[in-house]
């Protein structure tokens, strides 16, 4: 496990974006190509922004996602479909990319293509309440699907609304299409970028809180390859 402690999020965003940047180098040099899967949300912005800026030859990259709100619009602007398309998969020349379209009946074919060959790089972010992807505590640690249908939380649906992405709680889906936790932890490597105020309790629950499915982001501690970006805000809590 390696902790960056950054200045704030947009120098969070350019040293974790140069950490990914290198590896996925590293990675097509060896092998000719790379595999990552990407977050979304705001506080990935100034990670991806940096990191479509960099030398990657995109050109031998396969993306993955996460997540996505069951039968949400494209058109939507909570849609993560419409969030990389517009802050990612638009400004590289990716080798191919495969979205989780918010049906459910679309999981068999985007598990059997996720599964032809490892992933190299999960940029995994932690939300307010400890969740990754949207698995929401409690978690569902046992399964061994890649992808499954989630209900989501109280506090996840606040976490969207403070982001601006709906008007009210109630206009946040109760279903989300989500990553398994068991599948995230297969990524050969795991950066997580963790800016802001709002994510500091998450972060101290992710270094030092039971690894349990009520505290899911804790389970990145058991990771192999598993670095931590934050910046002075959301590191209120992290031992110096």
């Amino acid at each position: 496990m390696n902790i960056y402690i950054c200045k704030d999020a947009n120098d969070l965003g350019q040293r974790a974006a140069a950490t990914a940047a290198e590896y996925l180098s590293g990675v097509i040099a060896e092998n000719g190509s790379a595999r990552i899967v990407v977050s979304t949300g705001s506080s990935q912005f100034e990670t991806l922004e940096a990191l479509t800026a960099s030398d990657v030859d995109w050109s031998r990259v396969e993306m993955f996602h996460l997540d996505e709100y069951v039968n949400l619009p494209e058109s939507h602007p909570a849609s993560f479909r419409k969030y990389l398309k517009e802050r990612f998969i638009s400004k590289v020349s990716l080798l191919d990319y495969h979205l989780v379209d918010g049906d459910p009946g679309s999981v068999p074919a985007l598990t059997g293509k996720l599964l032809e060959k490892p992933v190299d790089l999960g940029l995994i972010g932690i939300g307010e309440n400890g969740h990754i992807a949207f698995n929401d505590p409690p978690a569902d640690f046992d399964t061994r699907d890649a992808y499954i249908v989630v209900n989501l939380d109280d506090a996840c649906k606040r976490q969207q609304v403070g982001e601006g992405w709906f008007q009210t709680v109630d206009d946040v889906p109760k279903q989300a299409i989500s990553m398994t936790v068991h599948r995230i932890m297969q990524c050969k490597k795991i950066i997580s970028c963790v800016p802001h105020a709002v994510k500091a309790n998450a972060v101290k629950g992710a270094l030092y809180g039971e690894v349990s499915p009520l505290l899911p982001a804790a389970i990145l501690r058991t990771h192999p390859d598993w670095s931590l970006f934050v910046d002075e805000n959301s590191a209120k809590y992290v031992e110096r």
